[in-house]
């Protein structure tokens, strides 16, 4: 790391996990319109459909809650190499799988592996990236799942042209090759700075803060000055706070927890996975018949999330949270409301009966391209906002003692809805059709109000100056007097450990080196 921008090197490591996480996702989607697929196992309906998808989801909920212990007991960067290595047996499985439920069993194990990666690789980064920076380090994650699940979609069409089943096994085996890479090289990344401080490790922390931020120059004053922030903030945490689950919901801790599993929740309403993992089933709705021409237009899907995450990698520090999550909302809600109103005249048009309910008269084949172009501008407002957005903000809003607990919480959050969301969609699809479409543009409206009124800037700040930023009223916008009157607050806080802060700033200096990074 020592010639190279050692940020990006760790984050662009650890953004493998991402990877694998939009591989899982989008493996499935394409799979289960083959041929060798549904041959082999039977022709699965839209129950057991919902079970094969879903059981990947259950798995990441349970990972996800494990996560918290186990990053905060054995570290950030033991639980990633964990995770890879579970996922490497959960994809063998898979692979091998000769029975719907030894199928069922190998998305279960590697839900295990993606439930740690989905709740810790975030961390890991916001922990170790620059607060100038954070916004892009994390969303370099979120660009990763986005490639993985490209990925996924491209290997699908590749294989989609394999008569028997290796078909579907070649796709479902080739996950093995990046939890493989991701388990060898994450053993060269450093630990977490913040979790070396926490477990008096200091003079490591400053050891990795050194090649983090000033190429191994440990004595640098932008080194010495994160590493006093961090540990006077750690020892205050330790003085007057407790950890454990029960202080997610006290004060101002309870504020955060809210938001940050809101913003998981509200990130599987989007109806995202929706898209991605059904597509196929609204393209062969629409009129498209083969299983080449599917899988064609699911790479297209994916080249359109990759691309669209661009954006947010290089301006979300500049444009912020609030602002980026907003528009994103903005157009998803209008591009829904189109989409729904399209399909409905697709459905009318094609009802000899019905004629009169058609809005959008443009013949069937024109109503399945535009239908397919509001799917693809629906998953590129997504990718620039609520895809970074949904992981970057809970990995930034908790204080130290609690990060690690607090993110297994709100990613569990997010699980549990994709569960919900993965599991009635193909039977929403076939009820409900293109009011599937116009529910989840409503459901957007609200989420618009929610992070309006209650989702603050955080932007620039360091993980440490989140304590102020969520003092006091509940609200996004609050008034100047308030917002002093909570940043007294929070400095007779701190006054009253003056003690042990200004202890632990003295044993900065003298703390010698005790473990090896």
């Amino acid at each position: 790391m020592r010639y190279a921008r050692p940020k990006y090197v760790v984050t662009g490591v650890t953004a493998l996990g991402g990877l694998l996480f939009g591989y899982d996702i989008g493996i499935m989607s394409s799979i289960l319109q083959m041929e060798g697929f549904n041959e082999y196992f039977d022709s699965p309906d839209a129950l057991a459909t919902g079970v094969i998808v879903s059981s990947l989801t259950i798995g990441c909920f349970l990972g996800s809650l494990l996560s918290g212990p186990l990053a905060d007991r054995f570290s950030r960067k033991i639980t990633i190499m964990l995770g890879a290595l579970v996922c490497t047996l959960g994809s063998a499985i898979q692979f091998a799988s000769i029975s719907r439920a030894m199928l069922i069993v190998g998305r279960f194990v590697n839900g295990l592996a993606i439930g740690f990666l989905s709740s810790v690789v975030p961390m890991y980064q916001s922990e170790t990236a620059p607060p100038g920076s954070r916004g892009r380090m994390v969303s370099l994650q979120q660009w990763a799942v986005t490639w993985g699940i490209f990925l996924a979609f491209g290997i699908d069409y590749g294989c989609s042209y394999i008569e028997g089943a290796r078909q579907f096994r070649l796709p479902l085996g080739l996950q093995i090759v990046p939890s493989v890479i991701l388990l060898f090289t994450m053993a060269f990344m450093p630990f977490s700075p913040r979790w070396l401080v926490a477990h008096d490790h200091v003079g490591d922390a400053r050891q990795v803060l050194g090649r983090l931020r000033a190429y191994g120059h440990t004595s640098a004053p932008e080194v010495t000055e994160e590493l006093r922030l961090i540990h006077q903030t750690i020892a205050f945490e330790r003085a007057t706070k407790a950890s454990s689950y029960w202080e997610l919901l006290k004060g101002p801790n309870r504020r955060r927890t809210l938001l940050g599993c809101g913003i998981q929740f509200m990130q599987q309403f989007t109806g995202i996975n929706t898209l991605m993992l059904y597509s196929p089933t609204i393209f062969r709705s629409i009129g498209m018949g083969s299983v080449q021409s599917i899988a064609m237009f699911q790479a297209i899907n994916g080249l359109v999330n990759v691309t669209s995450t661009v954006p947010a990698i290089l301006w979300i520090d500049r444009w912020g949270r609030r602002a980026t999550l907003l528009l994103g909302t903005l157009l998803i809600i209008v591009f829904y409301l189109v989409l729904s109103l399209l399909l409905r005249s697709y459905d009318a048009l094609t009802d000899l009966t019905s004629h009169d309910s058609v809005i959008f008269n443009l013949g069937p084949r024109g109503l399945g391209i535009a239908s397919i172009c509001m799917v693809y501008l629906v998953v590129a407002s997504f990718a620039f906002s609520w895809g970074p957005c949904g992981w970057l903000i809970p990995s930034e809003i908790f204080p130290t003692h609690l990060r690690a607990r607090a993110n297994s919480v709100t990613t569990s959050t997010n699980w549990i809805s994709n569960f919900a969301v993965t599991l009635t969609s193909p039977i929403l699809l076939q009820i409900a059709g293109w009011r599937l479409f116009l529910a989840f543009s409503i459901i957007m409206a609200v989420n618009m109000a929610l992070i309006y009124l209650f989702l603050p800037e955080t932007k620039n700040m360091t993980l440490e100056e989140m304590d102020s930023l969520f003092a006091g009223s509940v609200w996004a916008f609050r008034p100047a007097t308030l917002a002093r009157k909570s940043g007294n607050c929070h400095s007779a806080d701190t006054a009253a450990t003056a003690s042990d802060t200004t202890a632990a700033d003295a044993s900065l200096d003298s703390y010698e080196l005790t473990a090896t990074v």
